[in-house]
């Protein structure tokens, strides 16, 4: 695959992976169309640049000479599946895409590949390196797995150096990849769908990513977290660039917080390196900065040249995002669906003024609150009051015995199970709001625009 002009197809066009890897595509000459259940902001931009947009999934949208891109969401038996392989097309998932657009594809020359992956933070740190670089005029080409301040997009084909992307280590595909600088952000247990065997399978498939990697890579990973010590201590052949609070190549010390912003001095082996200073909350995102800054000096990219543009990254979207505000009371929408994403957002949030922390929960999956049960049950003890929406099933079938209100009756806190749709749910909660409540709302499904719901329900005294 190494014509530009090539067509291309994505089923499920609409969602934020998926529309990134078409609007690189379009900007790199290529024909795409796409198809997806309902039309969105995403499907809306595609279409202005030329992308031919179906709304709802049909065997005619598949024709001779497409290359069809589908995720692994998307069941053996859709329509455009079944036609694609009667046509004999090759079908790609769109981990190959991000393969090829990594390699190089549609530049006259490869690009360096900076690759972020983890547990958690790897949207951050691939959209607050893709913004740096941005800001610092490195024209990167990037595609991350969010919208990006400023930049108000989730990818483009530029003319710079470097490539950034954000790589799913969720269903495995992270083995595809050989980026010229990986970094491993956090290692945990999650997606328990996929990594049946538990935590070790997890471990064996980043052992398989690094082995892909060529010789002169580098791989920068976090020093602090277990999980991703154990990686360390499983594949003591490799050269691992350590990043952290203390006892790593780069850490950050004389930390300062000040609510939602921070400060600290990057000492790398020994020597100061400069300050940086953020405007985005938790110590969470003291390791993101960390994170990228490392990722840009281990490439010679001038600290001096980057370092101002840290303070004005805003967070991405749906990260710690204000959704809402009414009457005195501010509602953050945030993309959190593990359990330690969920402490780490609320322990941030308790730095906020408030009156009571309240958290609107929507869990993710049924075999992840099913796998993890026990770590969700301690994830909400920083909120005041809990509301715990229907479960957001994603591509799954219902799990018996695996329900929110079976959790909320499990939880020994101050939570309320909420049934029904997004609207149904905000008219339930809004009368229950007062002023000076600082309300988190949590989750990776639709719950993001509860903020919006609960405000027009408050304003017309629903």
């Amino acid at each position: 695959m190494n014509n530009n002009k090539q067509k291309f197809h994505f089923i499920a066009i609409g969602g934020i992976g998926m529309s990134g890897l078409a609007k690189y595509l379009l900007e790199s000459g290529c024909e795409v169309s796409g198809s997806d259940i309902a039309q969105s902001k995403y499907t809306k931009k595609l279409e202005s640049l030329g992308a031919k947009i179906y709304i709802g999934h049909n065997a005619d949208y598949v024709e001779e000479g497409m290359i069809v891109v589908a995720s692994t969401a998307i069941r053996p038996d859709n329509p455009e599946i079944v036609k694609a392989k009667k046509l004999n097309l090759q079908i790609c998932h769109r981990s190959d895409i991000l393969k090829l657009i990594s390699e190089g594809y549609g530049k006259d020359k490869k690009p360096v590949f900076l690759g972020f992956s983890g547990t958690h933070g790897k949207t951050t740190t691939s959209g607050l390196c893709t913004y740096i670089l941005t800001k610092a005029g490195l024209q990167p080409s990037f595609c991350v797995g969010g919208i990006i301040p400023e930049l108000d997009t989730n990818a483009a084909s530029c003319d710079g150096d470097f490539f950034v992307a954000e790589l799913d280590e969720s269903d495995g595909t992270i083995v595809k990849y050989s980026p010229d600088v990986s970094v491993i952000n956090n290692l945990e247990t999650d997606h328990v769908d996929f990594y049946k065997d538990g935590f070790q399978e997890l471990l064996d498939t980043f052992r398989v990513h690094l082995s892909n990697m060529k010789n002169g890579s580098k791989i920068i990973i976090n020093n602090d977290c277990p999980g991703t010590k154990k990686l360390i201590e499983q594949n003591s052949q490799k050269e691992f660039i350590t990043f952290g609070l203390q006892n790593a190549c780069y850490t950050a010390q004389n930390i300062s917080m000040n609510g939602t912003a921070s400060s600290f001095d990057v000492i790398h082996n020994g020597q100061k390196l400069g300050r940086l200073d953020l405007s985005i909350p938790g110590k969470h995102n003291i390791y993101n900065a960390l994170a990228v800054l490392a990722a840009l000096n281990e490439q010679g990219v001038d600290f001096e040249k980057i370092a101002p543009h840290f303070k004005t990254f805003t967070g991405m979207g749906r990260r710690f995002q204000l959704s809402a505000e009414f009457d005195g009371i501010k509602v953050i929408d945030d993309y959190a669906h593990h359990p330690s994403e969920i402490k780490t957002t609320l322990e941030s949030a308790k730095n906020c003024p408030h009156k009571r922390l309240v958290a609107i929960f929507q869990p993710h999956r049924y075999s992840r609150l099913q796998g993890l049960w026990n770590d969700f049950l301690c994830a909400f003890n920083a909120a005041d009051k809990l509301f715990v929406l229907d479960i957001y099933a994603a591509s799954e079938d219902a799990i018996a015995g695996v329900s929110s209100e079976k959790f909320v009756q499990t939880l020994q806190s101050d939570a309320k199970y909420i049934s029904g749709s997004i609207e149904e749910a905000a008219k339930k909660i809004a009368p229950e709001l007062k002023n000076g409540d600082f309300v988190i709302s949590l989750g990776a499904g639709d719950i993001t625009k509860i903020g919006k719901e609960i405000e027009n329900c408050y304003k017309a005294g629903v």
